[in-house]
């Protein structure tokens, strides 16, 4: 499949999805996608669908991955926490969007692996760490954006404190077995706003103390 093809592709998933900012569609046009997926998967890697990547994880669909990045509203100076690394292209987009991100990724290989791409694409705002991201970054806080890329429950609440009034956090929530909802939470004063985004389908959130059961 040649760039320009790809290109399409990629840009007709977007629009498909409802994604209508011009700056999250370039950032994403500039991000070879072909990189963050598997090799046997690559011929896969512009279609609008997830891709397993491992560790029962998955590469989340274009569409997913610009209706989140533009639920952000993101500009140059934000200092963005990413809860799941994955294969390292939503971290990829938002670097590419933002200051600084950090991200966190439970499964050491996944990260290790996302670590290389980023070295490859010479993408160097990106610190990461492989640990809880239920409990999210204390030593970095506070940030402008939060981006979960896994499903909770419930809204976790200590994320939720690390936002910057103002600051805004994306995340699916929900039951794994149902579909889940996209929260777009802008923490203000008094508390929180909330606006549901659309339906979707992501992998669990797990903190230390279910991974330990499991």
């Amino acid at each position: 499949m040649n760039l320009d093809h790809r290109r399409v592709q990629l840009v007709l998933a977007l629009r498909s999805s409802g994604v209508t900012d011009t700056t999250v569609m370039a950032a994403m046009e500039t991000i070879p996608r072909e990189v963050f997926v598997p090799p046997a998967l690559r011929q896969h890697a512009y279609e609008d669908a997830a891709l397993p990547i491992g560790y029962e994880q998955t590469l989340s669909q274009p569409g997913i991955v610009g209706i989140m990045t533009q639920a952000l509203n993101l500009t140059d100076r934000m200092k963005v926490l990413e809860v799941g690394t994955g294969s390292g292209y939503q971290t990829a987009v938002l670097a590419k969007l933002a200051r600084r991100v950090y991200t966190i990724e439970r499964h050491e290989p996944l990260l290790k692996f996302a670590e290389c791409r980023f070295q490859k694409l010479r993408i160097s705002n990106i610190t990461t760490m492989c640990g809880d991201g239920t409990i999210g970054w204390q030593e970095q806080t506070p940030f402008d954006r939060i981006i979960v890329t896994a499903a909770a429950l419930d809204l976790p609440p200590l994320l939720a404190d690390q936002l910057t009034i103002g600051g805004v956090m994306v995340v699916p929530i929900g039951f794994q077995s149902d579909l889940q909802t996209i929260l777009r939470v802008v923490r203000n004063q008094h508390g929180l706003d909330i606006e549901e985004i659309r339906d979707v389908k992501f992998v669990p959130l797990i903190s230390d103390e279910v991974w330990e059961k499991v």
